[in-house]
């Protein structure tokens, strides 16, 4: 009898649970209309390079910003390798952070924990949540654009 009205108990709080979120956004159901042209698109590189200490990673705007970043990044480490991987998103979405996934790591001298959010703030939060009561050695949150 105890098991069942547990078994119930927890199907009933999974339920209640399912949708629940931190920030309550409105379900947009408009389909929006965009008319593509040359003007409205922008290209976007991402940039990763391996070397001997350790893994980098970013956007850039340009293919020339990206190669700098890569040297900026490696600078006096052995480069392991390296990818440049341009695509294209539309210019009212580059500075959108509405449409932006973060992804957030945090090291503190007892644990690590990575993951993403769909803000920056909800990503502090997060850091601030993993790292309490623990000195922080290094916090990363990245952005980039939804696709």
């Amino acid at each position: 009898m105890k098991k069942s009205i547990l078994i119930i108990a927890t199907v009933a709080l999974s339920i209640f649970n399912i949708s629940a979120t931190n920030k309550k956004m409105p379900s947009n159901t408009s389909i929006e209309v965009v008319t593509l042209t040359r003007n409205n698109i922008a290209q976007v590189f991402d940039w990763k390079v391996e070397t001997d200490k350790g893994f980098y990673s970013g956007t850039s705007l340009s293919l020339e910003s990206a190669k700098q970043m890569i040297a900026l990044s490696s600078a006096n480490e052995i480069i392991k390798g390296t990818e440049i991987t341009s695509y294209f998103v539309m210019k009212s979405d580059i500075n959108n952070n509405a449409k932006r996934n973060y992804f957030w790591e945090v090291e503190t001298e007892t644990s690590n924990a990575k993951g993403y959010a769909s803000s920056e703030d909800y990503a502090n939060k997060m850091i601030q949540l993993v790292a309490s009561g623990d000195a922080i050695v290094s916090k990363i949150i990245i952005s980039q654009p939804q696709q």
